[in-house]
C-alpha cells in the first residue's frame, strides 16, 4: 500500500514517524515548506494549498491513501481535499477527537494547538458532534521552540508549564472536570512528556501521532507492524533545512529529498 502523508512543514513527521513504527507501508511525505505557516492564511489559501498538495500525492505519486498531518489544513481545508481526490483522507482532527471520544469518562476534554486551529473551533465541533464538551487554548510559542531545537531547554519547559496552569484554570473557570488533554498539533508530541509533568497525573495526554498511527491501522485493516515500511521525501522549500530540521521530528536521519515546484504543477521534482 502507498500512503501519502501531507504537513504545510515539519510536525506531520511526527505522525510519520508513529506510522513507520506501526503500519507497514510505502510512504510519501510531502512538506509544503514554501509556503508556511499555514496558520496565517484565510481559509481559502489554505484549501487552494492543501489540495494541490494533496493531488500531487494522489495525482503525481500514485499514493492510495491519504493522511492529513496538518491541524491546519485538517480544520479548515479537509473537505475540499476529499473533494479534489480520488482516495480515502484522514485527518488529524478527526482522529484526535475520536481518541479523546474513546478515552473520556468525564466527557470533557481539553485541546491544546496553534492559534489557527484554535480560531477554527474545529476540535471543539468534532468532539461535540461526538457529544464531549471541549475547551480549546492556542499555545503559540511551543512550535517555534521546538522548531529552534529547544525540546529539553529550560525554557520551554517553563513556557509548557505556564500555558498547561492557564489551561487548567480556564477548565476550571468553565466548569469542566477534564480528564483528557488533546496534543492538537503534530509539533506538540515531541513535548509529551514536559506536558505531562505539568497536569495533573489523572489527565490522559492524547498523542496525535500515535492515535493517528493507530487509526490508519484499523481503517486499512493492516496488522501493526514496521516491518517493511519504507519512505520518500518531498518539500517545496530548501531541501537542506528540511533534512536538518525534520531528522528531529522524524527522530532519524534523512535521506534524498527532492524539492517539488507545486506553483508549476506537472514539472515534477528537481
Amino acid at each position: 500500500m502507498k500512503i501519502g502523508v501531507f504537513d504545510s512543514g515539519f510536525g506531520g513527521l511526527t505522525v510519520l514517524r508513529a506510522l513507520l513504527q506501526r503500519v507497514p507501508a510505502e510512504y510519501v511525505y510531502l512538506g509544503d515548506t514554501a509556503r508556511l505557516p499555514y496558520g496565517a492564511k484565510s481559509r481559502e489559501t489554505v484549501a487552494r494549498y492543501a489540495v494541490s498538495s494533496a493531488k500531487f500525492l494522489v495525482d503525481e505519486q500514485g499514493t492510495e491513501f491519504l493522511v492529513i498531518a496538518c491541524n491546519t489544513a485538517s480544520a479548515l481545508a479537509l473537505e475540499e481535499i476529499r473533494d479534489a481526490v480520488g482516495v480515502p483522507v484522514l485527518g488529524v482532527v478527526e482522529t484526535g477527537a475520536n481518541a479523546a471520544e474513546a478515552s473520556s469518562k468525564t466527557r470533557d476534554v481539553m485541546v491544546i494547538a496553534t492559534a489557527a486551529t484554535v480560531e477554527s473551533h474545529a476540535y471543539a465541533a468534532a468532539c461535540a458532534e461526538r457529544r464531549l464538551r471541549a475547551i480549546e487554548k492556542a499555545c503559540p510559542l511551543l512550535v517555534p521552540l521546538l522548531e529552534e531545537g529547544w525540546i529539553e531547554h529550560p525554557v520551554t519547559a517553563e513556557v509548557v508549564r505556564i500555558y498547561m496552569a492557564e489551561l487548567m484554570e480556564q477548565a476550571r473557570a468553565a466548569g469542566l472536570n477534564a480528564d483528557t488533554l488533546v496534543l492538537g498539533c503534530t509539533h506538540y508530541p515531541l513535548l509529551r512528556a514536559q506536558i505531562e509533568k505539568a497536569v495533573p497525573e489523572r489527565l490522559r495526554v492524547i498523542d496525535s501521532a500515535e492515535v493517528t498511527a493507530e487509526q490508519v491501522a484499523q481503517r486499512l485493516r493492516i496488522p501493526e507492524s514496521g516491518a517493511g515500511a519504507t519512505a520518500r521525501f518531498f518539500a517545496t522549500d530548501s531541501v537542506t533545512k528540511f533534512r536538518a530540521l525534520g531528522s528531529r521530528f522524524l527522530g532519524q536521519e534523512i535521506d534524498g529529498v527532492k524539492l517539488v515546484d507545486l506553483e508549476r504543477r506537472g514539472t515534477g521534482s528537481r
